[in-house]
């Protein structure tokens, strides 16, 4: 890919700055699945896919969620991309149905574990009920949640390991009319399964998930194949399914569940693995097996970075491709077996929910080592190494060739290592180190604009001064809370800033949080540089908010995070399009983030204890003279405000005390 990415040395050479150019540089157009765009006002916006085609600007929603005084960062749920993603998905396998000609339906099932957030499954449903949309839940506590939530026709697929509890559930659904049907992950499932069957004068219709050869592809391809966690061998299901032939319950055994991990990555995999399963459905039908749904379980990626298998973060199919896949293979086997065609089944989780969440980060503030505020002046009593550096900046006017720049550079270094070593020596003071390294960064800053416009643009040392010039970006969120998954598994995820972005991007940034460690931080980034290291920025404006979006956060992020340091959820807002509304947009909820007390309450703090024992404490500084009455009860009283407070930083407060 050709990009002309901007330059962080020396902006202003280049030609103006264009949105098409931030929309090739963060690569919307390979992650955001036609959702998410640079508009002609330089801001993210967002393309609902609905008739009316409505977009809704993201500097907008900010803007009046500001107005109403909601504490950042917050986390943006647009409702009609999760309902685009359900009506897209079901299309998709609705045309290949069509094309093949294949005699049978299709049926998607959420797996709630990817978001099990009320509102999202609420939505999905609804989106979902014309196509007879189902869910599929891995615990006792999602069964709960699950069951009550369907019609007596949808599919509710239960994996996961199951106590008894847990299938004498699943028996009451059945008994109550709910399509439930327990997945067997292992023989003692079943054993326990035929005993509550015995039990309760009821016998179940049940499903049976197998693990396949076929080895995965993409991050989780250790997962699935004969290494699976869960399912049974082939050699178990022929056991199992010859119990069931005794007892004369072959029909009673309605799925056959595979599943090859998730984020699958490469086609001719989920291909090899349909054949796979679709000959073992074959020769269970032909055994007089009641199997009517084939599930392939989940898998069906997300591009998060160029769509490439190299990047590790992308697959190399589009939906419909992924859809025809599907059915064309199933119906080849089928037919060459000479059995009837399934109901398709998948599991698709990822697909359906990570775009429709997006989080809106504040920067706080930023550290540049070449910070051009930094004031600094050489007199003559300045030691003998600074007053080296200066003349080496002074004359760098006058160096023209690669050779004499990188001359230049290795003095620089060398002169900043004697101040460093006299430095420790005792020989210099503070303000004479100081001196020198605001002297050598501003050099550094200068040969890397030289650098970069001539001819020694690709020497190794230029790479070398652009990881030192990178800025840290001080961002208002948790990586643990809000990205555990990048943080864990290096998990890629876009990143741009909502607006400027018909300005050039001048700055090399890494991203930092809150928490107190090391691992709080952006490690690599989702833009067309080769060098993921670090994002291109703009610097922040004096006064003025400048906000990151994070995207594709909507599939297990909101569950998985981490209360690192105490930083709960954040707040969130529910958006829908409308183009009869101001900007084509209203907000229907915002949810506030966690308070303090209630992030404490976590962790068996609770608030009359605490403040038992700060006015207790209060009270003893008051009789020891220490503060008097008004100012220790001002004090408990500042402590006790703090309690219902949000527990991330508040940027106003920043925005506030920011120069003018």
């Amino acid at each position: 890919m050709s990009v002309r990415a901007p330059d962080f040395a020396a902006a202003g050479t280049e030609p103006a700055w264009t949105i098409a150019d931030s929309t090739e540089l963060y690569l919307t157009g390979s992650w955001g699945a036609q959702f998410f765009f640079v508009n002609e006002n330089g801001h993210v916006a967002v393309n609902v896919m609905n008739e009316a085609a409505t977009t809704m600007d993201v500097v907008a929603i900010v803007e009046e969620l500001r107005r109403r005084g909601v504490q950042f960062p917050i986390l943006l749920r647009f409702q009609d991309v999760l309902r685009a993603r359900v009506r897209r998905l079901n299309e998709a396998f609705h045309k290949a149905i069509e094309d093949a000609g294949y005699r049978n339906d299709y049926r998607a099932v959420y797996p709630i574990k990817v978001n099990q957030l009320h509102e999202v499954v609420d939505e999905l449903l609804d989106a979902g009920k014309p196509y007879g949309m189902g869910l599929e839940c891995g615990s006792k506590a999602e069964l709960i949640a699950a069951l009550p939530q369907l019609d007596d026709d949808t599919l509710l697929v239960c994996n996961g390991v199951k106590d008894k509890s847990m299938l004498s559930l699943i028996i009451s659904g059945q008994r109550l009319g709910r399509n439930a049907i327990p997945v067997i992950e292992n023989h003692a499932e079943f054993v326990d399964l035929k005993e509550l069957a015995f039990k309760a004068g009821f016998v179940p219709r049940l499903g049976v998930r197998v693990r396949l050869s076929t080895p995965g592809s993409g991050r989780w391809s250790e997962s699935s194949g004969e290494n699976s966690k869960f399912g049974l061998s082939v050699a178990e299901l022929l056991s199992l399914l010859r119990e069931l032939e005794a007892g004369g319950l072959a029909d009673r055994l309605l799925v056959l569940h595979c599943h090859i991990g998730s984020q699958i990555a490469d086609i001719h995999v989920l291909k090899q693995a349909a054949r796979e399963v679709t000959r073992i459905y074959a020769e269970l039908v032909g055994r007089g097996a009641g199997v009517r749904y084939l599930d392939l379980g989940g898998g069906l990626g997300v591009n998060y970075d160029r769509g490439h298998l190299e990047e590790g973060a992308g697959i190399n199919y589009s939906l419909q491709e992924y859809a025809n896949a599907v059915v064309f293979t199933v119906q080849e086997i089928c037919a060459a077996h000479g059995v009837a065609e399934p109901t398709i089944v998948t599991e698709s989780g990822r697909a359906l929910t990570a775009h429709h969440s997006a989080l809106i980060v504040p920067v706080l503030g930023t550290r540049a080592k070449d910070d051009p505020a930094l004031e600094y002046m050489v007199d003559e009593g300045a030691s003998d190494p600074v007053q080296a550096l200066h003349a080496v900046l002074a004359h760098l006017d006058s160096v023209e060739t690669p050779g004499e720049l990188l001359e230049a550079y290795h003095e620089g270094n060398e002169r900043l290592g004697e101040v460093r070593s006299l430095f420790s020596l005792g020989y210099l003071d503070l303000e004479q180190r100081a001196l020198a390294e605001s002297l050598y960064w501003r050099l550094c800053s200068r040969l890397l604009a030289a650098f970069r416009s001539g001819p020694g643009a690709s020497l190794p040392e230029v790479g070398e001064l652009e990881r030192q010039l990178t800025d840290l970006y001080l961002c208002d969120f948790s990586i643990f809370q809000s990205m555990l998954d990048h943080w864990a598994i290096g998990q890629p995820f876009p990143i741009m800033p909502i607006d400027r972005l018909d300005e050039r991007p001048d700055r090399r940034g890494v991203l930092v949080d809150l928490t107190c460690d090391s691992d709080g931080r952006v490690s690599h980034y989702v833009s067309a540089h080769a060098d993921n290291s670090f994002l291109p920025l703009h610097a922040p404006k004096p006064g003025e908010p400048y906000y990151l979006a994070f995207f594709l956060m909507g599939a297990y992020e909101d569950i998985v995070g981490d209360a690192h340091n105490l930083f709960g959820r954040v707040s969130e807002a529910h958006i829908y399009a409308d183009p009869e509304e101001p900007d084509n947009f209203w907000i229907e909820k915002i949810i506030p983030g966690t308070a303090i007390q209630d992030m404490l309450a976590q962790v068996q703090y609770f608030p009359n204890d605490l403040h038992r024992r700060m006015s207790e404490l209060v009270r003893a500084k008051i009789q020891e003279g220490v503060v008097r009455p008004t100012q220790g009860i001002a004090i408990l009283d500042q402590y006790m405000a703090c309690f219902p407070q949000n527990t991330y930083c508040n940027p106003r407060d920043m925005e506030q005390d920011a120069p003018a």
